[in-house]
């Protein structure tokens, strides 16, 4: 059993001047904490894992392909592996959890 807290895993993050933060890699999957403010660019690309993100706390939108949607504190979204995908208009601070499977490399 591996059990993380948020809050440790964003002060981790913050700590190493990143946006994003692995935490977990197992053979199957791998997870992250992805942070970020309102006014920051969202420079991701398409994946080559299937993705799962539930955001944490905060508000902003989601380009998935050519759907938008405005997600917030307990939305999940899933994206398709090789499909492209950002967030945009962050209006409160967003931290996300990620889910890649099969693991990112």
């Amino acid at each position: 059993m591996k059990i993380f807290r948020l809050d440790e895993l964003d002060a981790e993050r913050a700590a190493n001047q990143g946006a994003y933060l692995r935490f977990l890699k197992e053979p199957r999957m791998s997870a992250g904490l992805y942070a970020l403010s309102p006014g920051d660019t969202d420079t991701q690309s398409a994946h080559a894992q299937d993705e799962i993100y539930q955001v944490i706390s905060g508000r902003a939108e989601i380009t998935v392909g050519r759907e938008t949607a405005t997600v917030g504190r307990g939305s999940v979204v899933y994206v398709p592996a090789g499909m492209p995908h950002r967030f945009h208009h962050i209006t409160e601070e967003l931290r996300v959890l990620v889910v890649f499977s099969p693991p990112e490399d």
